[in-house]
């Protein structure tokens, strides 16, 4: 199977991030892709108002999507990504979607939200209260998480527990001391941690990092971007799952009993 990660500058304006992911799912399904990950929150974004994601946040059964949706309608790729949607009034749920074939086939509440290093998402953002189910593409068991995710390893070896094969993991990971290196860390630290393909999009504008990555099952990044916008593509393959859980049963020589959530 064939993964695409486009990555991009999330402007102000949500028409025109609609017709930015439009255009990098032409794209990724020109390239043969199954599955492509774009970053987190894309309604909108401004450096001037970090408030916008919120304000801008749109129902599940809003414009954004719809553009989104009609895009899919007749092919089998699927596109992950997420958005804010509103919950209460001047609030909002991060919410990553699945989308094929013109319908949402997956979604998922964000559950760890980003109160660290200086940044609380909670003040505006509702965290959700589920683990999401696996999602089956060709074959393949996919688990969803989203950027602040990535520094639990309950949630991916839980998702690796229950038969994922590859974790995809929507991001607009904050640039700042270090956290380059905890970026490309992380993402190597979980693919080990649960022999899973790791695959990550991030969002490339002056204050996020970019660098999305696939990761393979035995932590080595099969294809990477720079801080720039960009559309990678990397092929998934069942029997380099089958090799590293062969040689690094980490699944299996567990002695700790399986995460579970509070």
């Amino acid at each position: 199977m064939y993964v695409a990660v486009g990555q991009f500058v999330v402007t102000p304006e949500w028409h025109i991030n609609a017709l930015t992911c439009v255009n990098l799912m032409k794209q990724a399904g020109q390239k043969g892709a199954s599955l492509l990950v774009l970053p987190e929150a894309l309604l909108a974004r401004d450096d001037n108002d970090p408030d916008l994601s919120v304000k801008s946040a749109q129902p599940l059964d809003g414009e954004f999507l719809q553009h989104l949706l009609a895009q899919s309608a007749g092919n089998t790729m699927t596109t992950i990504l997420t958005i804010h949607v509103p919950s209460t009034p001047g609030r909002a749920v991060n919410t990553l979607v699945a989308i094929r074939d013109g319908a949402i086939v997956a979604r998922y509440a964000k559950l760890h939200l980003y109160d660290a290093f200086s940044i609380q998402e909670s003040r505006l953002v509702d965290p959700g209260d589920n683990i999401p189910p696996l999602l089956e593409i060709d074959g393949f068991r996919i688990g969803l998480m989203t950027c602040y995710d990535l520094r639990f390893p309950e949630l991916a070896l839980h998702l690796a527990l229950q038969g994922a094969d590859l974790l995809v993991l929507p991001a607009a990971w904050v640039k700042g001391p270090l956290k380059e290196h905890h970026w490309a860390t992380l993402l190597a630290a979980r693919a080990l941690d649960t022999t899973c393909y790791v695959v990550a999009a991030g969002e490339c504008g002056t204050k996020n990092i970019g660098q999305s990555r696939v990761v393979d099952p035995l932590g080595v990044t099969i294809a990477a971007a720079a801080e720039a916008p960009d559309l990678l593509v990397a092929e998934i393959k069942p029997e380099r799952i089958a090799l590293a859980r062969q040689q690094l049963p980490v699944l299996l020589n567990r002695r700790f009993a399986p995460p579970q959530l509070l």
